[in-house]
């Protein structure tokens, strides 16, 4: 382990490093989840509310996973190699989607991939806390975001590129495009895995104790456990989780936008450009707006992004042609570039060092469990369950719109702006 010391200039070399994993894994993802709700809808001919069903466990499990594994990271001091265990477990997910044939398998399958997700996120986001400045941390999860995005986007362009050979501008995406583009996702994710696996390293943080002492006899970190631990996060990020759950009760599934767009009449490749574009905004606003958060404060950052998201939400709603839709991704990728990096170094800002893994597990977990609820509840309100008739497909995007008002009002009264 090499020291970081606190007030250190510079990006160290794990955030780029870090950076480069989720830039190589998300051009994998996102040349298959773009198009699985299509091929789950166009192929295997699900119900909308299966499509919730099968993102909002795939997001729940995921959330459970990660306060266990941000709990051990902290016990341990583990950050680089738990994270190398879930991506190495999202990688060997990803083959299976070439032989599924039901709406159940794709949900397995999704359950696997994000075990992965739920093993890595809270000891990758400790690692890129702990190896940064407390003035730069806006910045540096900015950067880890634009990172991720800009892989997103290079995974859109193999995706177009894909889908116009095999199928040109079909309204419907076909099966073996589907197959093509998991097999072609396989090798960025396995170079992301031996990225991350011989170039990062762990660090110890100047100034937290447990990096280097009060550990046990069995070596591991004299943590607080329990209700404990949770006591000691402190009131501002308990508020801050509040306000994060009631926000996400709203936020069903972007599975559920892209079926939006399909149904005002844009074709799979329609569907992908836009996507495209949304993730170009995503990856220009995340690192500035990281920056601004450094200098204006993450709280009023977070809250400027849940505006936009309601705003955006709204038009969803009432949305009438593929030129609204387009404008509304748009300023929907506005919102997730503003909001990337401002959350969590709002979460580092408001827990004690030491925590840290425990916070963004803790935080994730709580927030992601609504995950499978409010994808429920999207795909109930779009087109009903059980015999019973929905509200329409603008029901979803009205309801979200309404819980980030909420949710607004609960963080700027409730939560205090942190260290």
């Amino acid at each position: 382990m090499e020291p970081v010391e606190e007030d250190r200039p510079g990006i160290h070399r794990n955030v780029w490093v870090t950076s480069g994993t989720s830039f190589l894994t998300d051009i994998s993802s996102e040349m298959i989840l773009n198009v699985l709700p299509l091929f789950l809808a166009n192929v295997l001919g699900v119900r909308i509310w299966a499509v919730g069903l099968v993102e909002g466990l795939a997001d729940t499990t995921a959330a459970l996973v990660k306060v266990v594994s941000g709990r051990l990271s902290d016990r341990t001091g583990a950050r680089k190699w738990l994270a190398v265990a879930g991506y190495v477990v999202s990688t060997l997910a990803k083959p299976f989607y070439l032989v599924v044939t039901t709406w159940t398998g794709v949900a397995a399958i999704r359950w696997g991939d994000r075990v992965g997700k739920g093993v890595r996120t809270a000891p990758r986001d400790a690692l890129l806390a702990d190896s940064s400045a407390p003035a730069r941390r806006g910045l540096v999860f900015g950067i880890h975001r634009a990172a991720d995005t800009g892989g997103a986007v290079i995974g859109l362009l193999i995706t177009l590129a894909v889908v116009g050979r095999m199928q040109g501008d079909a309204s419907l995406l076909e099966d073996g495009t589907f197959r093509t583009l998991v097999l072609w996702s396989l090798l960025p994710a396995a170079l992301g895995v031996i990225l991350l696996a011989t170039a990062a390293r762990d660090v110890e943080v100047s100034g937290d104790p447990s990096s280097r002492q009060g550990r046990d006899a069995a070596g591991l970190r004299r943590t607080p456990s329990g209700r404990s631990a949770f006591r000691e996060l402190g009131g501002g990020f308990r508020w801050f989780v509040i306000a994060s759950v009631l926000f996400e009760l709203g936020n069903s599934a972007d599975a559920l936008i892209v079926l939006r767009a399909q149904e005002r009449g844009l074709s799979v490749m329609g569907v992908l450009w836009i996507l495209l574009a949304f993730n170009v905004v995503y990856a220009a606003v995340a690192a500035p707006a990281g920056a601004v958060s450094d200098r204006l404060g993450r709280r009023g950052t977070v809250f400027v992004g849940w505006v936009v998201y309601c705003v955006a939400y709204l038009g969803f709603a009432f949305a009438e042609s593929t030129w609204h839709i387009t404008v509304l991704y748009l300023l929907y990728g506005v919102y997730h570039g503003v909001v990337a990096g401002a959350a969590k170094a709002l979460v580092v800002a408001l827990v004690p060092a030491r925590l840290r893994a425990t916070a963004f597990g803790t935080y994730a977990a709580v927030v992601g469990v609504v995950g499978l609820p409010a994808s429920l509840l999207g795909g109930v309100l779009w087109e009903g369950f059980g015999g019973y008739p929905g509200l329409g497909p603008a029901a979803p995007f009205a309801f979200g719109s309404l819980t980030a008002a909420l949710a607004a009002v609960v963080l700027v009264v409730m939560v205090p702006e942190g260290a």
